[in-house]
Formats: C-alpha cells, structure tokens, sequence
C-alpha cells in the first residue's frame, strides 16, 4: 500500500511540475505593459548632436505616462525594425517602408502620429529624396545641358538601406521606371540594384543618410542617394534654391561627424522627390491602449508644436530632429495613408 501511495505521490508530483512548466513556457511568449517605454531609433537620428532631441521627446513622454524612457540607438536599419517588431521596443521613429516592414511582420504595429508640413496638416507632410552628385562632376551627368539618369549607368552608387523609404525604395522605383523602359535593362529587378551590376559598376549601402552622403563626397561613390532632413543640420545651400534640381549645398565648416571628414564639400541636386513623411510607430502589444491614447494626445497637442526643443526654429542655428518654419506640428494619420509607398513594390 505504501509503495503504491509512493507511486501515486510521485505522479502527482511529477503532473505538478509539468503543469508549472507548461505555464511558464505560455507564459514567455505572451508580452505585458510594464513601467518602462523604449523608444528606438534608427542610425539617421542615432547620433551625437541628435541627442537634445531625443532627450526631450523622452522626457516629455516621461512626464506624460509617469513611466521611464529608454532610448534604444542603433547602427543598422534592420535592427532598428526587428526591435520594434520582436516586441523589444514600444516606440520606433521610422521612415514610411521601414513603418510597412514592421507593419507586415507584426500586425500591432500602428502609426502614432507624422509630422505635418509647413501649413500643419498632411496636404504637405513631404520631405525629399535627393540623387547627388559632386558638384565638380555635374556636366558628366548631363545630356544636352540638363541632368539624365542615363548618366547613372557604369556608376558607383550609393543608396542608404533596402529598408529606407528616401534613401532605396523611391529612387530605385524611380530608376527601374526609367530604365526598364530600355531594351538594355528591360529586366532590370530592385534585387539588380542592391548590387554591382547590370547597371552600376558598384553599389554601396552608407547605413544611414549621412553615410551615404559621405560616400558621394569623400568619392566612394559617384552618385549618392539620401534625403534632405536627415542633412540638414550638416549643410547649407550655396547656390540656388533648396530642393530643386541644380541647387549646389556645401557641408558646414564645423559640421559634426561624419561630415567633418568632408568640411567645404559641395554636391548638387540631380533629381529631387517629394516622399511622405516619416511617423512614430507604437506597438500596441507592449505599449497597450491606454499609453498609446495619452502618447498620441500628447504628440499632437499644441504643447509640443510649441516645444522649441522639438520643433527646433529654423533660424536658430541649433540641431534637431524637426524644424519649425511656420505651423509644423505632429498630425494623427491612419494605416493608409503609407499606401503610396506600399505600391511601389506591387
């Protein structure tokens, strides 16, 4: 009898212990809102001289949900994604394809808010995807005096990331629209342009805006795509007007890294296109509703638009994420209104 009451003791035991397990092992895989919101970012706005602003945005957060900030930086715009997406991070500053990879890899990915344009609404929340060249090399990128991306061929060229929406997305959307129309590069593939050959003799990724801007002016590459916000603390326009074809910018004498390397450098404008902007996406898993709602009335509210740590006078001289020209502002947008970008790899 009491061999068999040890027998039974010991299966109860041992169904216990497999119960606890069980429970435990559900139980990792499930995420939870906890006092702690980490926000990452990508390697654009990463560095050194970025930091007043992301220590702002980080503690007004604070201060809005009584919780701690961390501040996640990152070198590689994968990596940037993947935290967000594998529930490591709850907030994310992210350019449109990057917000559609997330998006597509863990559905509680959700837009927070955009920043606005000068008029503060959405009619024109763009900023611009730039094709660069060295200013001293602009007429071997011309044909009959104007600027031609048949130019491009044989090139060493510089994108950002595959996963940047202004720095590969647009502009090899741009230049597979271009090309696939000649009979030459009439299979030319997105694939094609992540690497040397067909088209260009060599490719580069910079790792973020201002790598490939570099790129282009220490000669890596002939030809640099990158956009005009992620730069704009680093240059100044020289010649012309800001944003448009032909518009020569020349890099700040005392620039911070990595353009201090390339003091005096001067590129110009061979394509310029106006890209949606960038959002702040949350992960509702992690995040949860109720910080997301307080997050959301926070970023759009006139607090913030008037936060001259976030929204940086443009004429102050001082860094920052976001400029203030006339109404900027952060403005409520929905899932959709990135499908623009979404179409470009149907």
């Amino acid at each position: 009898m009491s061999k068999k009451w040890s027998l039974f003791t010991m299966m109860l035991l041992f169904s216990l212990v497999l119960a606890a397990c069980s429970e435990g092992s559900a139980g990792a895989g499930e995420t939870e809102v906890d006092e702690v919101i980490d926000i990452v970012w990508y390697p654009n706005e990463s560095g050194s001289d970025m930091k007043s602003s992301r220590d702002e945005i980080g503690n007004v957060i604070a201060e809005a949900t009584g919780k701690e900030v961390e501040h996640h930086l990152t070198t590689d715009y994968s990596i940037a994604i993947e935290t967000l997406v594998n529930n490591n991070a709850d907030l994310a500053f992210m350019g449109a394809q990057g917000y559609i990879e997330a998006k597509n890899g863990n559905d509680a990915i959700v837009p927070l808010a955009v920043r606005s344009g000068a008029s503060g609404t959405l009619d024109d929340a763009v900023y611009h995807s730039w094709l660069a060249v060295n200013v001293d090399e602009q007429e071997n990128y011309k044909v009959d005096g104007e600027f031609s991306l048949d130019t491009i061929a044989d090139k060493k060229f510089s994108f950002v990331s595959n996963s940047s929406t202004s720095g590969f997305k647009v502009p090899s959307s741009s230049i597979l629209d271009y090309f696939t129309q000649q009979d030459d590069y009439a299979d030319l593939t997105e694939e094609d342009l992540m690497e040397g050959g067909p088209l260009f003799s060599q490719v580069l990724f910079g790792g973020s805006h201002q790598g490939s801007a570099v790129n282009l002016l220490n000669g890596s590459a002939d030809v640099a795509a990158f956009c005009d916000t992620c730069v704009d603390n680093y240059v100044e326009v020289a010649e012309g007007e800001e944003n448009t074809v032909g518009a020569v910018y020349k890099v700040k004498d005392d620039a911070a890294e990595p353009f201090n390397t390339v003091t005096g450098s001067e590129f110009t404008l061979m394509s310029v296109t106006p890209v949606l902007n960038a959002p702040f996406a949350a992960n509702m898993d992690v995040l949860g509703q109720e910080d997301y709602d307080t997050l959301k009335e926070l970023f759009t509210s006139d607090e913030i638009a008037n936060n001259e740590k976030i929204f940086v006078p443009e004429d102050s001289g001082e860094p920052g994420l976001f400029f203030k020209t006339d109404k900027e502002r952060f403005v409520e947008v929905e899932d959709a209104w990135f499908d623009p970008i979404r179409e470009l790899s149907n």
